[in-house]
């Protein structure tokens, strides 16, 4: 068989053009910057095109399809444009899948790129099939396959519109290989314009009147389609109309948490006293963007379901999730950027106690202190040693387990986008989420923090850090088990421990293995010189945190779960 050369034809006819380089050209004008890909032999094409685009596009070879996903996801909440994920067919994609959950969770952008096998191979089950329709419908906005090559621009740019119009997320197309490699003349795309909605007059009217009325009123940050201009217009309306302000379950950058009036987060183990005036006070509850979901509302028992307790202002720019679980008493479908605007218009018309904010922010600065745990090293004090030294843009992100609870609860968030972590609540985040973060901001801190179960979920993703030259400090909190099942396991059947236990390897040595260094810190006082050294390093840092596996949480050691799973039993 003689050798097909693409390239070749082209020459001969520059308006020729395969699928692939038609694809890749899409990815260029409507704004990719890079591609987080695993390589397959599905897509060739793609990559061929992407070749064409070496000083445009970055592409960023990850180890495993669930890293390169969760990249996505983290450049898509980092930029608030489509992370874009390149995985070959069957195992590839769903190895995906981790991530593709995670950004429709999150709501955030993301489009995903999978090789298909070839149109006259299909419905056969043929090598590595899948029907993507059926794999993601549930859980993707929009799913499709590109049969006809002259589609191509209309596919990807309706991709880019659809994962960024209304309430974000993830869209995934499906690349038939003979369409990557068929020739045609097509005409591109244009770059996207996204439509954003915004509130009325008589919106604002009835928001106006409804904090004269408030003697209570407490502001929610959280959802998508946020900015770091949102994010400081929301400490102006904060000011102006002089609103206590929370944020939702892992957006706690949505503002400055210095603001004199920021009260906290609502999430997993918040402040009593934030849960406690949500509960029995608030009589003005005005959400912006969150959909108030499971975490945030501690089950959903927080407020209740589905008339609120208080009256409820509802904004989020997916009109879909309006009233989807709570009955609003005025629902607005617009962006946060757009409702903040016209809230700097509003008169200052609030009767409510100065006190009434004042507590919020007196309740915050008490929970910032660290507790007294068991053992020689408290997480409390790393985390606060860390954000006292590090610049406030430094990039903080995690992955789920119970270790997430220290750096969410001791750690002051100053800038926009310094917290990248699921709301899903999916482990592995944290290592594949800080690359994505530092191949961005290369000039800027990150710092990924992952529990000892976390971390070996997409450890491997030490050989991207290193081979694009990424040098990230990685904080690896080891207690030998899984921490949150544990404490569950204990409070449901106490002292009936399986499944949690923990064989970990020498962390430090595994960091080595990929030419980055690092130490194991087993006291408190040691962290400080360990961060010394973990900046100075040009190749990253891995730092073990030893800690004792009865510090479960700032308040509540294992034995404590323990001793309240044999009260519930006695019970």
């Amino acid at each position: 068989m003689s050798y097909h050369d693409p390239h070749r034809e082209t020459a001969e006819d520059p308006g020729l053009r395969h699928g692939g380089q038609i694809l890749a050209d899409q990815l260029a004008i409507l704004g990719a910057k890079k591609v987080f890909c695993v390589p397959g032999e599905s897509y060739l094409g793609l990559l061929d095109g992407l070749y064409e685009h070496a000083g445009q596009i970055d592409v960023i070879t990850c180890r495993h399809e669930g890293g390169a996903a969760n990249m996505a996801d983290a450049y898509g909440k980092l930029t608030g444009q489509p992370g874009i994920c390149a995985v070959t067919r069957g195992p590839g994609a769903t190895n995906a899948s981790n991530g593709i959950h995670t950004a429709f969770q999150d709501s955030t952008p993301m489009i995903v790129l999978v090789g298909q096998v070839a149109r006259s191979m299909m419905d056969r089950e043929a090598f590595q099939e899948l029907d993507y329709r059926r794999v993601f419908g549930q859980m993707a906005k929009w799913v499709a396959q590109i049969d006809d090559i002259s589609r191509i621009p209309e596919y990807v740019s309706r991709a880019w519109h659809t994962a960024l119009s209304g309430r974000p997320g993830p869209v995934v197309l499906a690349l038939p290989e003979d369409v990557l490699s068929e020739f045609a003349r097509v005409q591109d795309a244009r770059p996207a314009q996204i439509g954003k909605s915004a509130p009325t007059n008589g919106a604002m009217e009835q928001v106006q009147q409804m904090l004269v009325r408030a003697k209570a009123p407490l502001l929610v940050l959280g959802g998508p389609d946020w900015s770091s201009e949102a994010a400081d217009m929301a400490a102006q309306v904060a000011t102006h109309l002089n609103l206590p302000v929370a944020t939702s379950f892992r957006c706690q950058d949505y503002i400055d948490n210095g603001h004199p009036n920021y009260g906290g987060v609502i999430g997993i183990a918040p402040l009593a006293g934030l849960r406690r005036k949500i509960r029995e006070e608030v009589d003005l509850l005005i959400t912006i963007g969150s959909r108030f979901g499971e975490m945030t509302t501690q089950g959903y028992s927080l407020i209740d379901s589905p008339t609120p307790q208080m009256q409820f202002v509802h904004v989020h720019p997916g009109p879909e999730e309006l009233g989807h679980v709570y009955a609003p008493d005025l629902a607005i479908p617009a962006g946060p950027l757009e409702f903040l605007a016209q809230c700097l218009a509003l008169p200052e018309t609030g009767s409510w106690s100065a006190d009434w904010v004042t507590g919020f922010r007196k309740d915050y600065d008490a929970f910032l202190q660290p507790t007294q745990v068991p053992g020689d090293l408290n997480m409390g004090e790393v985390i606060r040693h860390f954000s006292d030294r590090l610049p406030q843009d430094t990039i903080y992100t995690n992955g789920a387990g119970n270790y997430s609870v220290w750096l969410h609860r001791f750690h002051a968030h100053r800038a926009y986008r310094t917290q990248l972590a699921p709301t899903s609540g999916s482990m592995g985040y944290a290592v594949p989420a800080a690359i994505a973060a530092k191949s961005l901001h290369p000039d800027r801190t990150v710092v990924s923090v992952a529990g000892d179960g976390c971390f070996l979920m997409t450890a491997q993703e030490l050989a991207t850090a290193k081979q694009h030259g990424l040098a990230i400090i990685y904080l690896v909190v080891n207690n030998g088990m899984y921490g949150t099942i544990r404490m569950h396991q204990e409070r449901n059947h106490p002292g009936r421990v399986i499944a949690t236990k923990l064989e970990n390897p020498d962390f430090v040595a595994y960091a080595n293995a990929f030419g980055i260094p690092g130490e194991v810190v087993t006291q408190t006082k040691g962290i400080a010189a360990a961060l010394d050294r973990a900046r100075a390093s040009a190749e990253g840092y891995l730092i073990e945190l030893q800690v004792d596996p009865e510090a479960l949480t700032p308040t509540q050691s294992l034995s404590a779960a323990r001793k309240q799973g044999e009260a519930v039993v006695a019970a």
